[in-house]
């Protein structure tokens, strides 16, 4: 009774792990951006872009934000344009562009970039293994298999906790802000970028902590089928 308790939680958990996972990876929200720039002779006159920003997209669109909006308001699905700017996040990570591909900036930022998308494949990757090898222990009450279907889910929330880490090193260290602000302040009277972490950052550690805990229910419910039958 108790076993079957354990695989039905550790199954719950591993579906919402993957449910977490897969919304983390196909949504483009991980980064949510708001510039304000004043570049003409009318201090009045305010050019508002927003920019967001996932595994595969980096998007951005033009817009008017009122005295008392939040910046986070515009981003909802329902406030955005119904057509916006959109290019491979990949090779244009915020603040980068395609016009500094020959700067050494550009390139270390692709570079970095790239190391945190291949970590979240392989996050991607082990976490899907881990459900298919679980569909199979179950008919035959495998405990190799329960094993390691549980050892995937806990290797993906370890990849997962990586790629975390990674993008706040990124925001916070790697990404150069104050210097690409002073290159626009070049050209503008005024130039104030916002940058917050989007929805789809803060559903990782959730997916995290649901992966990591299916992990160790079916460690425990392969344990305990090798020990009793």
């Amino acid at each position: 009774m108790r076993l079957n308790i354990a695989i039905f939680f550790g199954a719950l958990f591993g579906a919402l792990g993957v449910l977490l996972f897969l919304v983390a990876f196909g949504s483009d929200y991980w980064l949510l951006v708001t510039e304000v720039e004043r570049c003409s002779g009318e201090q009045q006159i305010a050019n508002i872009t927003f920019y967001h920003e996932g595994f595969f997209w980096r998007c951005w669109f033009s817009g008017v934000m009122e005295e008392n909006d939040s910046s986070t308001y515009k981003f909802w699905y329902t406030n955005q344009p119904p057509f916006k700017n959109c290019t491979h996040a990949y090779l244009s990570p915020y603040p980068f562009t395609w016009g500094q591909h020959n700067s050494t900036a550009y390139d270390s930022a692709v570079i970095y970039r790239g190391f945190w998308a291949v970590l979240m494949l392989l996050g991607v990757v082990a976490v899907v293994n881990a459900s298919f090898l679980i569909i199979c222990a179950a008919p035959f009450s495998s405990h190799l298999l329960y094993k390691a279907g549980g050892g995937s889910y806990i290797a993906a929330g370890i990849l997962f906790v990586m790629v975390v880490l990674l993008y706040i090193i990124w925001v916070q260290l790697v990404a150069d802000l104050e210097s690409y602000r002073s290159e626009k302040l070049k050209d503008c009277l005024e130039f104030t970028p916002s940058v917050l972490f989007g929805w789809s950052f803060f559903v990782a550690p959730a997916g995290i902590f649901f992966s990591l805990l299916a992990g160790l229910l079916f460690l425990v419910v392969g344990r305990h089928i090798q020990l009793h039958h």
